[in-house]
Order: structure tokens, then C-alpha cells, then sequence
């Protein structure tokens, strides 16, 4: 497999996971998922994105060495503009979060709840597509090194399907409520599926980014990482963890964490 073969393949994955989560629109019966599965689903989501933006990002941002100060105060500052960003995006950008039901940004009557719900997923993808970007623009800049393609790429290609595996759930997740909102299936899957589409593209403009101005690298890493782990603790693991007695959420954060731990250990 070529460079550019696995350069497409890891910006696809999570927009095709997210495009088979949202089909099951079309197959499921009921108005919403079952709560015991949708807090299993959070729950495994928010343990492969910690340990993606852990491994991924977060590791690789401490390993990046810079002359002009501490590679931990680098790390610190990046990791804090990536919350501040997602928190000011938040207090912005009018949206409204599917599963917790409460609305945040703007106040306006402008912007119908559907397009609020639509823009709360977006919310949450930007930032997954940049990493895989950043990741991917970090694999790009070490080409010309003696390893193998897929030891370059396995970084970027872990994060990239630890995002799809979360993606499927999720695509499931996102799309219910939207046909429940529009009364149509097909525009819920076509909703669930444009949603995930600014993950491919908010990934290339990362990967130029990264690959281009390699003195951004350390600090995009580390933003990155803010930002995911924003998303997670906002969105995912609340979601997972709320109202349950049998601790199904808690049990799939360990098996989601431990599996993208093993799969960025394993490539």
C-alpha cells in the first residue's frame, strides 16, 4: 500500500464509520435506543477518545522536542488553548446536546432545534477530524525516515479507527433523534451521515497545517488533545455514566480504553 493509499484510508475511516452508525436508521424500529445500550455505546466512545487523545496526541506532543522552552510547559499551554477553544465554540455557536436535552450558545430563534442538534455533533467531530489531520501531517513529515510505511502511519491509522470504532455507536445515536425530529429516515441518515463529513476535511486542512509548518506541530498536538478530551468529559462520559445502577457505562470506558490502548501498542 502507497502513501497516498493509506493517507485516504485513514481520513475515510472515521467518515465511513460514522455513515454505518447513522444507517441503522433505517433498520431500528424504535423512536431511541435503549438506554442500558446507548449508556454502553457512551461509554465505550468516551474510553477509545481518551485513550486515543492520550496515545495519539498527548504522548506524541511530550516527545516533540523544542529549543525555546520546556517541552511540558509547551504541552500544558497547547493542551488549555485546545479546552479554551472548545469552550468558547460552546458559549458561541448556538447548539443543542441530543442526549443530555439542554441547549448552550447563543440564545436565538433563528436557527430551528434540528439545525442546533445538527450543529452539537458537529461540534464534537471538528475536533476529531483535526487530530487525525495533525496525526496524519506528523506521519507525513517522517517519510523520508527508514521505517516502514505502516510503522510511520500506525499512530495517525490507530487514532483513525479508534475515532470510527466511536463513530458507529455514535452515527446510531445521532441519527435516532433526528428521525424522530424530521419524521423521515432518510433525512435522518442524511443528517447523521453530513455530520461526520467534516471530519475528512477538517482533517486535511490539520494534516497541511502540520505537514507545512512543522513548528506548529507540538502545539496542534496538544491542542488537539485539549479538545478531545473537552468533548469527552462534556459529552460522552456523562452520557454514560448518568442514572446508572448497573455500571454498564463504566465497564465499556475500561473495555473501550484497553482496546485503543492494545490497537495503538499493536501498529
Amino acid at each position: 500500500m502507497n502513501v497516498i493509499l493509506f493517507t485516504i484510508l485513514i481520513l475515510l475511516i472515521p467518515f465511513i464509520s460514522t455513515t454505518l452508525g447513522s444507517s441503522i436508521v433505517f433498520f431500528f424500529k424504535k423512536e431511541k435506543m435503549n438506554e442500558k445500550v446507548e449508556k454502553i455505546c457512551n461509554g465505550f466512545a468516551s474510553g477509545v477518545m481518551l485513550a486515543a487523545s492520550i496515545f495519539g496526541l498527548l504522548i506524541p506532543s511530550l516527545e516533540y522536542e523544542v529549543s525555546y522552552m520546556p517541552n511540558i510547559l509547551l504541552v500544558l499551554i497547547s493542551f488549555i488553548l485546545g479546552v479554551i477553544l472548545l469552550l468558547l465554540i460552546d458559549h458561541l455557536v448556538p447548539h443543542f446536546h441530543i442526549e443530555g436535552k439542554y441547549e448552550e450558545g447563543i440564545k436565538t430563534s433563528h436557527v430551528s432545534k434540528t439545525n442546533k442538534m445538527f450543529l452539537a455533533v458537529l461540534i464534537h467531530n471538528i475536533p476529531e477530524g483535526i487530530s487525525v489531520g495533525i496525526a496524519l501531517g506528523l506521519a507525513l513529515s517522517n517519510l523520508n525516515s527508514s521505517l516502514s510505511l505502516l510503522s510511520i502511519f500506525a499512530s495517525a491509522l490507530s487514532l483513525s479507527i479508534g475515532i470510527g470504532i466511536q463513530n458507529i455507536p455514535e452515527g446510531a445515536v445521532v441519527s435516532l433523534p433526528f428521525r424522530n425530529i424530521t419524521n423521515s429516515r432518510k433525512k435522518a441518515f442524511l443528517l447523521g451521515t453530513l455530520s461526520g463529513i467534516v471530519e475528512p476535511l477538517f482533517a486535511l486542512i490539520g494534516m497541511f497545517l502540520a505537514f507545512y509548518i512543522e513548528a506548529i506541530m507540538p502545539w496542534a498536538l496538544g491542542i488537539s488533545a485539549g479538545a478531545m478530551i473537552y468533548v469527552t468529559i462534556e459529552d460522552l462520559i456523562p452520557n454514560a455514566m448518568e442514572n446508572s445502577k448497573h455500571h454498564y457505562g463504566i465497564i465499556s470506558f475500561i473495555l473501550g480504553f484497553l482496546l485503543m490502548m492494545s490497537l495503538d501498542y499493536l501498529l
